[in-house]
């Protein structure tokens, strides 16, 4: 297409109902929050909204941790900005891997120049927390990297008592909650997570493109033994730290530490209409109650699980550690999923996913998270793959699959939210 034609094109994407693994439709409120008047950086105004994300940040995180905020840029960014701060070259890191995303985890720390070691489990499975401490007694490492919430095979990481584990053995604990936070219990100070990062276009209902990061004192002392702030907006008198600079001079915490802190020493521009998001995400969830909010996931996971067993499909992995807020199903023997899903997209405007590696071909992923996570959703896309399902030689029981649903959503008390 030339430009000039270009020109005249608005851009108008068809409505979508995703309900995937993420990223989701982002509440309303979420975009309207967005569209509000830019300010400058250091606006009292802006720092002072700076300062109100951070206090709504330790509530979903669940932390009474000084740092909480945001890192400018998708999930990842997150993820990059926790891993090149803490990792030295030569580091030890352990990485237990039950899906894709424990792999992204080994190439970002390799790429930090860290001795990585990983154990793994068969996808659909997670780890007991013996097996854990096992390698960490026998690897001792700087740090333990794990994903609660694994989205590629939709299993999530009981972390309950990895926190004590990792204490014991002078390792400090981070986890990526990208996937989970917002929708399932994720509680920092109790369950002793030194540092966690997260995204917004899943459970909290936004778009990609910020993602929010905590950590504690114990990490505070290691990123700030790596102290460097570079030149031309170095204070007179500064003394670097002792450690190895950080590799990554934008997901430098120390120098974000000082953005965010009293100081408000320039570090980047802040990213306005993503702050003025993340505020409005955590709003949102805190205002409903985090109780509720992982009472409403736990709810459309089941009801979920009961359309598609009533469609005589079959659940994938353990479904006991299923993450609440996405379901992986196995595509029926003889059914081209990938026509299913494109059938979904075309003539219903809804999206499910696919799934990686040794899962890719065999499974969907359906998620009802954040602003998707309703009951109304839940029955539409279950109805939605039942029609595409009939349409193909797998043979299904009209109807069946909402009334299995519906006979989940009948049994909640009459307060319980469903949005």
């Amino acid at each position: 297409m030339s430009t000039n034609a270009l020109l005249t094109e608005d851009l108008n994407p068809l409505p979508r109902l995703l309900m995937g693994p993420g990223p989701i439709n982002a509440d309303p409120r979420v975009l309207r929050a967005m569209s509000m008047p830019l300010l400058g950086q250091f606006d009292p105004q802006f720092t002072g909204y700076m300062n109100e994300t951070m206090g709504l940040l330790r509530g979903l995180f669940q932390t009474e941790n000084r740092w909480a905020f945001l890192v400018d840029g998708t999930a990842r960014a997150g993820i990059e900005a926790a891993l090149v701060s803490l990792i030295e070259p030569g580091d030890r890191v352990l990485i237990p891997v039950f899906g894709r995303f424990g792999h992204l985890l080994h190439e970002i720390a390799a790429r930090c120049g860290a001795e990585v070691h990983t154990i793994e489990t068969e996808w659909g499975t997670v780890f007991s927390p013996d097996a854990i401490e096992d390698a960490i007694r026998a690897h001792r490492p700087k740090l333990v990297a794990i994903v609660h919430g694994d989205t590629s095979t939709t299993m999530a990481q009981p972390l309950e008592a990895l926190g004590d584990i990792c204490r014991r053995y002078d390792a400090l604990l981070y986890v990526d909650a990208t996937a989970t936070l917002g929708g399932m219990d994720f509680r920092v100070d109790a369950w002793k997570i030194d540092a966690a990062t997260a995204g917004l276009q899943k459970c909290l209902s936004g778009p990609p493109g910020s993602a929010p990061i905590t950590f504690n004192e114990r990490v505070e002392r290691a990123v700030l033994r790596r102290k460097h702030v570079e030149e031309g907006i170095r204070p007179a008198g500064f003394t670097p730290g002792a450690g190895s600079r950080i590799q990554s001079n934008y997901f430098d915490l120390g120098m974000l530490m000082d953005y965010w802190g009293e100081e408000r020493l320039n570090h980047h521009t802040e990213a306005t209409s993503m702050l003025y998001a993340a505020r409005e995400c955590a709003r949102i969830v805190l205002r409903e109650g985090l109780d509720q909010v992982v009472d409403r996931h736990a709810v459309a996971s089941r009801a979920t699980v009961a359309g598609l067993e009533a469609m005589g499909l079959r659940i994938f992995g353990d479904v006991d550690h299923k993450m609440a807020n996405v379901t992986g199903v196995y595509i029926p023997e003889g059914v081209d999923g990938e026509a299913v899903r494109a059938g979904m997209l075309n003539d219903f405007g809804i999206e499910i996913g696919s799934s990686f590696g040794p899962l890719r071909g065999r499974i969907w992923r359906i998620g009802a998270m954040g602003y998707n996570c309703r009951k109304q959703n839940v029955l539409i896309c279950l109805s939605a793959l039942e029609a595409t399902l009939r349409r193909t030689s797998f043979r299904v029981e009209a109807g069946a699959a909402v009334e299995a649903a519906f006979a989940v959503y009948d049994e909640q008390p009459a307060s319980n939210p469903t949005r």
